[in-house]
C-alpha cells in the first residue's frame, strides 16, 4: 500500500511538474477570454518574429544588425508580458539579448524556453552554446555546439556560414588563455560610466583627461528603440587622483544626431570623430581654437566614400589617417576593414588613395576600432577574428620593416567572451582605457582601466620552503600569470604652458620641434591661446631641438637627447617667455661644442639659423653673446674656453650676414653659475650660452 501511495505521490507531482512547464503557444484558442489582449500581442509577437529573422540574417552574413535586435527585444516584451509561457517568445528574448549590450540576460529566457519546450527550436543548442560560453564554461558550451552540429540539418549548419565552427575555436581559444590570464588589473572607471552606454575613450597623451562617447540622457529625442543619440563627454583627473564628474562637451561637437569621438591628437590639439549627416557615416576632424572647439569638418572623399567610415586614429607623425570601413560588396557592405589614408604634402584637406592595412591584420570578420601608439609602431585594433576568445576581443600588431607583424591577442581578463574594444594607452603604455560590454558593469558598454604590472619579481622562496609550505597548507593548480608586453620603446612626452614671464598671463607661441642631427623639421604647432598649454611626445633615438616662439617675445628653446631603449619620461614645464626688451637674456640651450672645445658642432646650427632670422626681423636689435662654464677646472682656463665660445657663435652669425657691430662676445667661465656646481645637472646647465639684449 505504501509504494502505491507513494508511486502515485510521484505521478502527480511529475504531471503537476509538466502543466507548470507547458508551453502557451500563441493560437488564438488558447486565449478565448480575452480576443481582444490576444490579437495585440500577436501582432506584437510577429514583428518581433520578422525581426529576429532580419537581425541574425544581418549576423550569419557579417553585416552590421544596427538597432535590429533591440527592436525586436521592445515587440517580443510585450508580447512576454501577455503570455510569458510561449517557449518561443522566451527562445528568441534569448537570442536577441545574445547580440545587444546586454548579452548575459539571454540565458534565463533560453532555459525558460527550453523548460517550457525542449523541441522549441532547432538552433537551440547553439544560442545556449554562445550563452556558457560568456559564461566562461567552455566545456559545457562546446558539448551545445558539438550537440547542434550532429543533430541538426545541414542547411541549417550551412545558413550559419563560418559561425559555427569560429564559436567552437573561441572556446579553444577562450580554455587557452584562461589557463594563462595576464598581469593586469582591470577595474569599472565607476564614477564615469551609468547605466547607458559608455565607449570609445579617448585618452589624452598624458593620461589626464579621457574624452568619450555616451548615449546617456541628454534632452534630445529618443530614438526607435527608445534611446538618445550618441554624444560626446569629457572628465579630467582631479588633485586628488579621482575622475571628475563627466561634461557634455556640447556645440558644435554635439548636435541632435549621433556623434562618436574616436582619438584625440597627441597634442591635444585636434579630434577625430564620426557621424552621420547623409546616407552614411563619415570621418570628421574638429580643432582647439582656444577653450573652444571648432565645428568638426569632413576630410577628403580618397578617405570618407559611400562606404561607412567609423573609428580612426591619428599617426605619430599626423601624415597618415588610420580608420576602420565597412566593405561595399556591391549595394551592400559585408563587413569591416582597417584602412589607411595619407595627407599629401602635408595639406589636411588632401589625402591620397586609401588602402587595406593588409590580410596580415584584417579578417573575414569584422574589425572594430583602432589606436595608434604614440610610438609611432604600434597599433591597437578589436576584431572577431584571429583567436578571439568570443565576441570583439583586442589585439596589439607592431610595425616591423615596414610591414605589420601577426597580431597577439591582449589576452584574459582584458580580453573575455564578451565584446572588448576601443582600446586607448597611455604614452607611458602602464595605463589603457577600454570598454566592454562584460556582465557585472553599470549597465551596457562601460569603460574600464587597465592597469599593468610590469614583470614578475624574482621569488625569494627557496625550493625547500615552498616545499615545506606547501605540506603544511597544500596548494592546488598552481599558475603563474603570463607576461604582458608592455610598450617598452623610449618616450617622453613634454607638456605644459607658455606665459608672459612678468604677467604670467597664457601666450599663444609656435612651437617647433628640430632633429638636431640634420636640422630637419619634423613639426610645428601653436599652444592652446586660452591657456597656453601645450602637449607633445618625442620617440627615442634622437636629439631634439625645440623651439617656442611668439610675437613681441624672445625665443625659447629647449634640448632633449633621447636614447634608445630609455624607456618612459613625462616633462612638465612652463615656459616663461621674455618681452624683447634692453637687459632680457635668453638661454640657447641647442648650441653644442665638444667637451673643452670652442668648434662649433653641426648640430647647433638650426638654433644659430633661428638666432640669424630674429635678428634680420628685428634690424634695430643689437645682443651680447656670453659664454658660460661650470667651475671645473682652472678661472682663466674657463674664462678663455668662455670667451672663445662666444666668439665663435658671433662669427657664425656674421657670415650668416648679420652686421659685427650689432653683436659683442663675453665670456664669463664660471663667475655667473645659474645652478650649484656640487651636482652634475647643475653643472650641466652652468655650461651654456646665452644672448642678451643691449
Amino acid at each position: 500500500m505504501k509504494t502505491i501511495l507513494t508511486t502515485i505521490i510521484a505521478s502527480t507531482l511529475l504531471i503537476s511538474s509538466l502543466a507548470l512547464a507547458q508551453d502557451v503557444p500563441f493560437k488564438s484558442s488558447n486565449f478565448k477570454d480575452d480576443k481582444d489582449g490576444f490579437k495585440v500581442a500577436l501582432e506584437h509577437f510577429e514583428k518581433g518574429t520578422e525581426l529576429i529573422e532580419q537581425g541574425n540574417e544581418f549576423i550569419y552574413n557579417v553585416q552590421n544588425p544596427d538597432n535590429t535586435f533591440k527592436a525586436a527585444i521592445i515587440e517580443l516584451d510585450k508580447a512576454y508580458k501577455f503570455n510569458p509561457k510561449s517557449a518561443e517568445v522566451n527562445f528568441m528574448l534569448g537570442n536577441a539579448y545574445l547580440y545587444t549590450n546586454e548579452k548575459h540576460k539571454g540565458l534565463p529566457y533560453l532555459k525558460e524556453a527550453i523548460k517550457l519546450n525542449p523541441e522549441v527550436n532547432d538552433f537551440s543548442d547553439f544560442y545556449l552554446g554562445m550563452s556558457y560560453q560568456l559564461k566562461e564554461d567552455f566545456t559545457k558550451a562546446l558539448k551545445h555546439y558539438s550537440k547542434f552540429e550532429e543533430n541538426t540539418k545541414s542547411k541549417q549548419i550551412e545558413s550559419l556560414g563560418r559561425m559555427l565552427d569560429k564559436r567552437k575555436k573561441e572556446c579553444e581559444y577562450g580554455e587557452e588563455l584562461i589557463s594563462s590570464p595576464v598581469r593586469a588589473w582591470i577595474d569599472n572607471v565607476k564614477s564615469v560610466n551609468s547605466s547607458d552606454d559608455e565607449y570609445s575613450p579617448c585618452i589624452s597623451t598624458d593620461g589626464a583627461t579621457i574624452v568619450f562617447t555616451s548615449n546617456r540622457e541628454n534632452g534630445h529625442n529618443k530614438n526607435e528603440v527608445g534611446e538618445y543619440d550618441g554624444d560626446i563627454y569629457v572628465t579630467e583627473i582631479n588633485d586628488n587622483g579621482k575622475w571628475s564628474s563627466p561634461k557634455s562637451m556640447g556645440a558644435p561637437l554635439n548636435t541632435t544626431n549621433d556623434e562618436t569621438a574616436t582619438m584625440l591628437s597627441y597634442n591635444g590639439t585636434k579630434m577625430l570623430i564620426y557621424k552621420n549627416e547623409g546616407d552614411n557615416y563619415d570621418v570628421y576632424e574638429s580643432e582647439l581654437s582656444g577653450a573652444n572647439w571648432e565645428t568638426p569638418i569632413a576630410l577628403h572623399r580618397s578617405l570618407n566614400t559611400s562606404a561607412d567610415q567609423t573609428y580612426a586614429s591619428y599617426n605619430f607623425n599626423d601624415r597618415k589617417i588610420i580608420f576602420v570601413s565597412s566593405k561595399k560588396i556591391g549595394n551592400s557592405s559585408k563587413g569591416t576593414d582597417i584602412f589607411s589614408c595619407g595627407r599629401m604634402n602635408g595639406k589636411n584637406d588632401e589625402f591620397g588613395s586609401a588602402i587595406t592595412i593588409g590580410s596580415t591584420v584584417n579578417t573575414k570578420f569584422n574589425e572594430g576600432s583602432v589606436y595608434m601608439h604614440p610610438d609611432g609602431e604600434t597599433m591597437y585594433f578589436s576584431s572577431e577574428g584571429h583567436n578571439s576568445m568570443g565576441g570583439m576581443d583586442i589585439f596589439v600588431s607592431y610595425k616591423k620593416q615596414g610591414k605589420w607583424s601577426d597580431p597577439e591577442n591582449l589576452g584574459y581578463p582584458i580580453n573575455t567572451p564578451y565584446d572588448d574594444y576601443f582600446y586607448a594607452s597611455t604614452a607611458s603604455g602602464k595605463y589603457a582605457y577600454i570598454a566592454s560590454n562584460r556582465e557585472g558593469g553599470k549597465g551596457g558598454l562601460d569603460i574600464y582601466k587597465i592597469t599593468y604590472w610590469g614583470e614578475p619579481k624574482i621569488q625569494a622562496l627557496t625550493t625547500e620552503d615552498y616545499l615545506l609550505a606547501s605540506v603544511a597548507n597544500p596548494i592546488k593548480n598552481v599558475q603563474i600569470a603570463s607576461k604582458v608586453q608592455v610598450n617598452k620603446n623610449s618616450l617622453t612626452v613634454f607638456k605644459g604652458k607658455t606665459i608672459d614671464a612678468i604677467s604670467g598671463k597664457a601666450v599663444e607661441a609656435e612651437i617647433t620641434i628640430i632633429d638636431n642631427s640634420n636640422g630637419a623639421k619634423i613639426e610645428t604647432f601653436i599652444t592652446n591661446s586660452a591657456t597656453g598649454k601645450f602637449l607633445l611626445s618625442l620617440t627615442s633615438g634622437k636629439n631634439y631641438g625645440i623651439t617656442v616662439e611668439a610675437d613681441g617675445y624672445l625665443f625659447h628653446s629647449e634640448n632633449f637627447d633621447i636614447k634608445n631603449g630609455g624607456g618612459f619620461n613625462m616633462v612638465n614645464k612652463v615656459v616663461e617667455l621674455k618681452n624683447i626688451k634692453k637687459g632680457s637674456t635668453i638661454a640657447l640651450r641647442n648650441i653644442f661644442f665638444d667637451s673643452g672645445k670652442s668648434v662649433l658642432r653641426s648640430e647647433s646650427n638650426g638654433e644659430l639659423d633661428r638666432l640669424v632670422k630674429l635678428l634680420k626681423d628685428v634690424g634695430s636689435l643689437k645682443i651680447e653673446i656670453s659664454g658660460h662654464t661650470d667651475n671645473v677646472g682652472s678661472e682663466s682656463l674657463n674664462s678663455k674656453l668662455s670667451q672663445d665660445r662666444a666668439q665663435a657663435v658671433v662669427n657664425y652669425l656674421a657670415q650668416k650676414g648679420i652686421d659685427k657691430s650689432r653683436l659683442v662676445a663675453k665670456g664669463y667661465g664660471s663667475t655667473i653659475p645659474v645652478a650649484s656646481n656640487n651636482s652634475s645637472s647643475g653643472r650641466q646647465q652652468n655650461r651654456r650660452t646665452e644672448f642678451k639684449i643691449l
